[in-house]
């Protein structure tokens, strides 16, 4: 009789959160929902334009490990139920051929840490999907280029072929063109590049890369779950004494696009200056491009603020020239979250076609 309860309880446990127009969750809640996680449901709950998602608990990754690497068995018909409510809020569809919904898989531990699962973007394009994401956005070469990245960026930390291995393809293109930036690379080009790819992994792994987009979804989830392992996560873990019963959470989120042409851009930005402490927004962005494109260090980011700019003496327009109206919003959602959280922020963003979205 007791096993009989147990086995009730657990079933009825909570292992999926929302986050958006409906959310589960809240700052408070950061052991359960990681700190990523935590943030994307209070920035929601506090009216912040947050594409819509689901986290998938810390409490998950606890029973992963304590179950030979197997899931809660309600795990899997809560995220299809999680999916379904981001398709509803989007009206769009989840591997459709027609206004495809794609998401974003990212880690998230209570703690800040290296050695976790780097994120993975434009999750649920394949074959067809690419052809619909192009035709709705009028644009294939942002698609093809979407497709490429996330080949790229799936097969290096979910099925483990090298980064650099797809690097090679790419700058042997472009050096064979007279080409220096992706942007200048145009969407048949992108789709014989693609078949390169595609071929890469097969060969790699002997198996063609995954065109099923929930395959993919749950590749992804796995993958985090087996990043809280490894041995540089340990390492860290042991040299910071934070616990491994801990775990980590899974973020899955919509996805907004910042390279859907001249009226999108992605960046990262400080409410306050982090070496003097100035009242003053402090950042990057770049036209065009997606989150890594900021980091990756390819393209030369540009200032958020017009104040920036010229005391670095830069020729680039910053964000406060180029896009006036979303540039006052973010200042607006910056302001909001330093009161709110009553300290400096560290902020990421995307605007796509204009609007603006808080990552």
């Amino acid at each position: 009789m007791r096993n009989s309860s147990k086995k009730s309880s657990s079933k009825s446990k909570k292992y999926v959160y929302a986050f958006g127009a409906k959310t589960d969750g809240n700052a408070k809640m950061r052991d359960l929902l990681g700190g990523k996680g935590a943030n994307l449901a209070e920035m929601a709950a506090i009216g912040l334009p947050v594409p819509p998602g689901f986290t998938i608990s810390t409490d998950v990754c606890t029973y992963f490990y304590d179950h030979e690497k197997r899931y809660p068995s309600v795990l899997k018909k809560d995220v299809a139920a999680a999916i379904k409510q981001i398709e509803k809020q989007l009206g769009k569809k989840f591997g459709s051929g027609k206004n495809p919904l794609l998401v974003s898989v990212r880690s998230g531990a209570r703690e800040s840490m290296p050695g976790m699962m780097d994120t993975v973007l434009n999750l649920g394009l394949n074959d067809e999907t690419v052809r619909a994401i192009g035709a709705e956005a009028e644009d294939m070469r942002f698609a093809y280029d979407s497709y490429r990245r996330f080949i790229q960026m799936y097969s290096d930390v979910v099925l483990g072929v090298d980064h650099h291995d797809f690097e090679e393809i790419l700058e042997e293109h472009k050096a064979n063109n007279g080409l220096e930036l992706d942007t200048e690379i145009s969407a048949d080009d992108w789709v014989g590049i693609i078949e390169k790819f595609k071929a890469l992994v097969e060969d790699a792994l002997g198996k063609p890369f995954p065109q099923d987009p929930s395959e993919q979804l749950w590749g992804a989830i796995g993958a985090v779950f087996g990043s809280w392992m490894t041995h540089r996560a340990q390492t860290y873990r042991r040299l910071h004494d934070i616990p491994g019963s801990w775990g980590t959470a899974v973020n899955v989120q919509a996805m907004v696009f910042g390279n859907m042409g001249d009226t999108s851009a992605t960046g990262v930005a400080f409410t306050r200056n982090p070496s003097t402490g100035e009242k003053a927004l402090y950042g990057e962005f770049l036209v065009n491009a997606q989150g890594e494109d900021v980091v990756a260090g390819i393209r030369t980011p540009q200032d958020i603020t017009e104040k920036a700019r010229l005391e670095a003496g830069s020729s680039k327009a910053s964000l406060e020239q180029l896009m006036p109206e979303a540039f006052a919003e973010f200042q607006t959602y910056c302001d909001k979250l330093e009161g709110h959280y009553r300290d400096m922020q560290d902020l990421e963003f995307t605007i796509e076609r204009g609007k603006l979205w808080m990552l």
